[in-house]
């Protein structure tokens, strides 16, 4: 996607490509949270908030931002990314002399749909739903499997995950246009799942 597609003033794009660079530094390697997760978030985010009428600088900084300190989470050295992602936006953004940071910020902190504080403005529930997005749909089937072959949980510990978490983030959605690819995600996890149970008990 190019965010000159959504994005047309020149300023808002270079400091748009600076955030960029800045957040990939901070992704040794990809994953399930690594940086490709970010620039779907990213896409889901702009598309997301272009039809709900979302201010797409504030939503386009939050997505890039969001996870650059899941690393660290995932190597025990901070509790919650979400908060310390947060912290680094804004050290960051201030630097810059972003005049929107705490716009920015408050989206980070409430992108876990797990976790408080709940997403209080539109791009903050843009940015949520965007992150559940992702874990639904052929992309969530690609993540659960690749998260498991990470952790080497088998296939029967997979489903029980799309049972206990990825089948229930539809009904999790704040926005319209995100209700909508919901449903569409979900019903193609849920032929996935049906199909996959099928050839486990080798019915087909």
């Amino acid at each position: 996607m190019r965010v000159e597609e959504y994005i047309k003033d020149k300023k808002s794009i270079e400091l748009i490509k600076k955030v960029e660079e800045f957040a990939r530094d901070f992704f040794e390697r990809e994953g399930t949270h690594g940086f490709s997760h970010v620039k779907r978030v990213f896409n889901l985010c702009l598309h997301i908030g272009k039809v709900e009428g979302a201010d797409l600088d504030v939503l386009a900084l939050a997505a890039l931002l969001h996870d650059i300190a899941r690393p660290l989470e995932d190597k025990g050295l901070v509790e919650d990314h979400a908060k310390e992602s947060a912290k680094i936006a804004r050290r960051f953004l201030t630097s810059l002399n972003y005049q929107k940071v705490e716009d920015v910020v408050h989206a980070i902190e409430a992108h876990r749909f797990s976790r408080p504080p709940e997403p209080q403005t539109l791009e903050a529930k843009i940015l949520s739903d965007a992150d559940k997005l992702d874990a639904i749909g052929a992309i969530g089937v690609a993540r659960v499997f690749m998260y498991s072959g990470e952790h080497g949980r088998d296939i029967e510990a997979s489903i029980k995950h799309f049972e206990e978490k990825i089948l229930k983030l539809k009904d999790l959605m704040y926005t319209k246009t995100a209700k909508r690819l919901a449903e569409e995600r979900h019903r193609f996890v849920e032929e996935f799942i049906e199909r996959l149970l099928k050839e486990i008990e080798g019915e087909l």
